[in-house]
């Protein structure tokens, strides 16, 4: 299950590799759909009657996705009407999927061993700062090859 899962994680950073690059990309303030269609010089006429709604249907289109509510198959319409493609994805704010999930075990092997710890310690147990980080590395080595549900929470 191991091998399995370490698969489908490559599989997934290998399909969003090729939109990493492109976090600098910010979405007009009026929206794509409009931004591409004046950048064209189409009217609102012109663009309805290729989707085969009224240039009132195209101006609800532009408004909802200006606000956020247009559906993924409206925009995939849109962008079919006007001879583009829509492009899609999730995208790690901060590296790959893989960055994502060692800093997650991290946090969470730290957040293990330092409880531990404090009972270790207060059983005059406790062990010093580099056997302390030795077992975080460790434990997150194991969380990450798991990739613990406990990992989300």
């Amino acid at each position: 299950m191991r091998n399995k899962r370490k698969l489908l994680l490559e599989q997934l950073d290998q399909k969003i590799n090729p939109f990493l690059h492109t976090k600098k990309i910010t979405v007009p303030d009026r929206g794509w759909i409009n931004t591409i269609r004046t950048t064209l010089n189409m009217t609102m006429a012109q663009l309805g009657d290729k989707l085969n709604i009224t240039r009132q249907g195209v101006r609800k289109i532009e408004e909802s996705e200006a606000n956020g509510t247009i559906t993924i198959n409206a925009m995939k319409e849109v962008a079919a009407a006007l001879d583009f493609q829509l492009v899609y994805s999730l995208v790690p704010k901060n590296g790959t999927i893989d960055d994502l999930v060692e800093k997650k075990a991290t946090a969470l092997a730290r957040k293990i061993v330092l409880r531990t710890h404090q009972n270790m310690k207060l059983e005059n147990q406790g062990i010093d700062d580099d056997k302390i980080e030795e077992t975080i590395k460790d434990l997150a080595a194991e969380i990450k090859r798991e990739i613990r549900k406990s990992l989300w929470d």
